[in-house]
């Protein structure tokens, strides 16, 4: 049996009072007995379902021939918290016994609500937290789940034959076995990052977790718990688990925990507005510099919105099936749907403020939700030039539309539309390569087929010398939008549209780099230079 310190998250620290340790500690104890009866390969399944029900029996009764059942039922007499949490862990430990695959995130997640999230509910009903702490404490708990699970996945799948991993998104590397293969990191990687971004989004969930709770020791682990779960997330991007053990170290644990008691020394505030604003940082956007130029309430709301376009974007992007895509943007409409009632989400709840403060149109994060839903699509081709100019409008067009409201400009709305079909071209030119392959070609086949290129398979498109001339149309259209916007801002506030301008002259010089490498000699994504950097950071300090 493992002990509590061989865990890879605090199980029952001695933060903890020693009356709730000692209740944790027969909790653990109960858990680890069920979790080995289903894991042991000694046993047949209708032996371990057996014993599983006996163990149960016991738990209920209390009874002293199987100590660890006693010793629960006893702290649930004491504190009215274990045994139905227990009763809870025991149906997904059947499960395992049972069930070695899950198709979709979906079963994943119902499987986490029995095999994880009964945990963090015993330790709030022993410290009788109040019930606002339980969303959070469900999402931290899943997440560790899915963290372990990604931590564990070659030693499951070799020592268990069990893989958590969604089937359906296994596929993206070929096949189960493919996936396993240790040559195949970079398919793999696709895979786990996705997953991970899934994992992000629920530890920021379950960020607003400390300021929930009134006892002070429980916020420490609490705090402590969350540290070390980002930065577990932080190592599965970079190690590959198939190939080695990736883990936090002993200093990582450390360092949480002091974090986690300096949490004691002063009650928590809401922290949403520091979620949104590590994704812009980590994002390294061009669209940085614009956003710091911008005073606090505004800048925190642009914030909102980047951190919005980031999140549904990365699910276009990634490695999962174009169904569990489109799941996970319903999910996004349903959180605007709700976002002047009860937000659910750090994001949801940044735009919530946003939307108060300057009136953003919702309506407008919807166009960008349709958008990724047409970047979710397996396969992409753009039909014509109406369905190019829609996608745009829907992209980027919502984006400039909320963003002008914040920067207190509604007026420069068809400003904002133009420039940001404008930039969206620029887009399109720069990541050729990159979408092609995804399989994806934004530029219209009507344009192609008139200079006879019929659809065919995306990197076979783009490698066709005609793909180029319509490409230098592209160009050319995108520069007499910038043309276009340079005749708009004079009649506009600069001051105020300055990130927007910030914006529009980095895609210039893009564009402008663009062209003078030409289409047919592509090498990859453009990067701008140091130099053009330091241009734009020039530019951002001095006044508009």
């Amino acid at each position: 049996m493992k002990r509590p310190r061989d865990e890879n998250f605090p199980v029952a620290s001695l933060v903890l009072s020693p009356e709730h340790r000692d209740a944790v500690l027969a909790f653990y104890a109960f858990a680890r007995m069920a979790d080995d009866i289903a894991d042991t390969p000694e046993l047949k399944s209708a032996e371990k379902l057996q014993r599983l029900d006996e163990l149960e029996q016991a738990l209920v009764a209390g009874d002293p021939a199987i100590p660890e059942a006693a010793r629960l039922h006893a702290a649930d007499r004491r504190h009215k918290a274990g045994l139905v949490q227990a009763r809870d862990l025991l149906r997904a430990f059947r499960q395992d016994v049972v069930k070695a695959r899950y198709n979709e995130w979906a079963e994943l997640i119902e499987y986490c609500r029995f095999s994880a999230n009964p945990v963090g509910r015993f330790l709030l009903a022993l410290h009788n937290e109040r019930s606002a702490a339980q969303a959070p404490a469900d999402a931290l708990c899943t997440a560790l789940q899915i963290l372990n699970h990604l931590q564990d996945c070659g030693k499951d799948y070799q020592d268990l034959g069990r893989i958590y991993i969604p089937l359906r998104w296994m596929m993206g590397a070929g096949s189960e076995r493919a996936f396993f293969e240790p040559s195949h990191g970079a398919l793999r990687r696709s895979v786990v990052d996705a997953m991970l971004d899934r994992v992000d989004a629920l530890i920021d969930q379950a960020q607003s977790l400390p300021e929930h709770l009134q006892n002070r020791r429980l916020r420490a682990q609490s705090i402590a718990t969350l540290a070390l779960a980002r930065l577990l997330s932080e190592r599965l991007r970079r190690g590959d688990p198939v190939l080695e053990r990736v883990q936090v170290s002993k200093a990582d644990a450390c360092g949480a925990f002091l974090r986690g008691l300096s949490g004691t020394l002063r009650r928590p505030v809401n922290g949403d507005h520091r979620i949104t604003a590590a994704m812009v940082r980590r994002s390294g956007s061009s669209f940085r510099l614009g956003m710091q130029s911008l005073h606090s309430d505004r800048r925190r709301a642009m914030h909102a919105v980047y951190a919005f376009c980031r999140a549904v974007d990365d699910i276009a992007d990634g490695a999962a099936p174009p169904s569990e895509k489109r799941a996970f943007l319903r999910e996004w409409r349903r959180e605007i749907d709700r976002l002047h009632r009860a937000p659910e989400t750090p994001i949801g709840r940044e735009l919530a403020r946003a939307s108060t403060l300057f009136k953003l149109p919702v309506e407008e994060c919807h166009a960008l939700l349709d958008g990724m839903e047409m970047d979710s699509a397996e396969r992409l081709r753009i039909a014509s030039d109406y369905e190019l100019n829609l996608y745009g409008r829907r992209v980027a067009g919502s984006v400039g539309a909320l963003s002008i409201r914040i920067f207190g400009v509604p007026s420069a709305h068809d400003f904002a539309l133009d420039l940001g079909r404008t930039l969206q071209l620029v887009n399109i030119l720069r990541d050729v390569d990159e979408d092609a392959a995804c399989e994806r070609v934004y530029v219209p086949l009507s344009r192609l087929a008139q200079l006879g290129l019929q659809d065919a398979p995306a990197a076979t498109l783009v490698a066709d010398p005609r793909f180029a001339r319509v490409c230098d149309g592209l160009a050319e259209e995108a520069r007499a939008g910038f043309t276009a916007a340079d005749a708009a801002l004079t009649r506009l506030d600069r001051a105020a549209l300055k990130p927007a301008i910030l914006m529009m002259e980095n895609y210039r010089r893009v564009l402008a780099r663009l062209q003078a490498r030409g289409w047919g000699t592509r090498q990859g994504r453009l990067r701008l230079s140091t130099a053009d950097r330091l241009h734009l950071i020039s530019r951002a300090m001095r006044p508009a």
